[in-house]
């Protein structure tokens, strides 16, 4: 069966790095469940269909974590015993800060423009993706400055949700 012991890189026979290859997670996960889908233990004991819905949860949930590249992030540095939100994580940069209230602002002037809104919604997306990238060049390398990264993004995922909750509101 599984060992639930073993990190979910370690699950899918990946290196312990942000980098993988997602085709390769994809096979691999698609083979996993192959073997352990609670239906091929149907005539199993209790116990034994118990043990395939554990084990396909973790397999599901490990790979529901590496697919993403933001949790992904997370869960390397939580490995390396760092906590990306956690309390003692340093201020964000005043630069950072000054964009926030700026796209706060931005938001509180667009709730009634879609025009305003879709354009606040693609330069969020566009700082996303450049974090994104960012980020991928610095967990393996600078835990601290992958924590902020990952900081950022939390930050822009609200604020891409509040954009769409206002850009649905107009609808």
């Amino acid at each position: 069966m599984i060992d639930f012991s073993a990190t979910h890189l370690q699950l899918f026979g990946l290196p312990q790095q942000y980098g993988i290859d997602l085709n390769v997670l994809e096979s691999r996960y698609r083979e996993l469940q192959t073997k352990a889908h609670p239906d091929r233990f149907a005539g199993e004991d209790e116990t034994q269909i118990r043990l395939a819905e554990q084990w396909s949860g973790r397999i599901n949930e490990a790979y529901r974590v590496l697919k993403s590249p933001f949790e992904r992030g997370c869960y390397l540095l939580t490995l390396q015993g760092i906590e990306p939100f956690g309390q003692n994580q340093p201020a964000m940069p005043p630069d950072f800060l000054m964009q926030q209230m700026q796209w706060h602002e931005q938001l509180a002037e667009a709730r009634s423009k879609a025009d305003k809104l879709m354009q606040l919604e693609q330069s969020v997306e566009r700082h996303k993706k450049s974090l994104l990238t960012d980020l991928s060049g610095t967990v393996d390398s600078s835990a601290e400055q992958a924590a902020l990264i990952l900081r950022k993004l939390k930050f822009l995922f609200r604020l891409e949700e509040q954009v769409g909750e206002a850009l649905e509101a107009l609808e």
